[in-house]
């Protein structure tokens, strides 16, 4: 086995210096990169406490400002998307009942703490601009919205893609069940606990 942890390691490395020269910019500093992510969930607890959509007014105090796991920058690492040419519409099961007309882009691997991973990105039919990934994880029931949570990745012209577990997000359903909300597929059920991104709030008990 020891020939296969070593070559996964290769590979993590590579991937890392290719997500690096890819970039314009230098990475970001662990404090830069964790002033980044809690600037943007101050700036969404904002927009969310001035509108009564999606989080009616009436859960404004049970649920703002919203729960996060602990900003963890091992959550933020390279991925490759293999890229599939398949035109077949995905009918993604939804919580309302309905469904949601989706194609697959692709599968993106990447490796989490140690453990190789897959998931399957989605683009909505008509919206091929917007990398979608639905999943959910150990933590999804006790820790995190059941149902699972969401991923965004803004196509940028290559494969390399930034696989950002701290800015997973709950669907909007998880605040007014009026919305539509897609079901993560059986390919992205993963087998580990995520403890990333938002979280939902506990009962507090009396």
């Amino acid at each position: 086995m020891e020939p296969i942890r070593l070559l996964r390691r290769a590979i993590s490395i590579a991937l890392a210096l290719t997500l690096a020269a890819c970039s314009s910019r230098p990475p970001d500093e662990p404090k830069d990169y964790a002033a980044k992510i809690a600037a943007e969930r101050a700036a969404k607890d904002a927009q969310f406490a001035s509108s009564d959509d999606p989080i009616p007014a009436a859960r404004h105090q049970r649920l703002l400002p919203l729960e996060y796991f602990p900003i963890d920058p091992d959550y933020k690492v390279p991925g490759v998307l293999k890229r599939v040419d398949d035109k077949t519409v995905f009918e993604m099961p939804t919580s309302t009942g309905t469904v949601r007309q989706m194609r697959r882009a692709g599968m993106l691997e990447f490796t989490l703490k140690g453990t190789p991973l897959k998931l399957v990105v989605f683009v909505e039919v008509g919206d091929p601009n917007h990398f979608f990934i639905a999943f959910n994880d150990l933590t999804s029931g006790p820790e995190t919205y059941p149902a699972g949570r969401y991923l965004d990745l803004p196509p940028n012209g290559t494969d390399i893609y930034e696989v950002d577990f701290n800015r997973a997000y709950n669907p909007y359903c998880y605040y007014n069940e009026s919305y539509e909300c897609p079901y993560p597929p059986r390919e992205n059920r993963l087998k580990i606990p995520i403890r990333a991104g938002e979280k939902i709030k506990l009962e507090v008990k009396s």
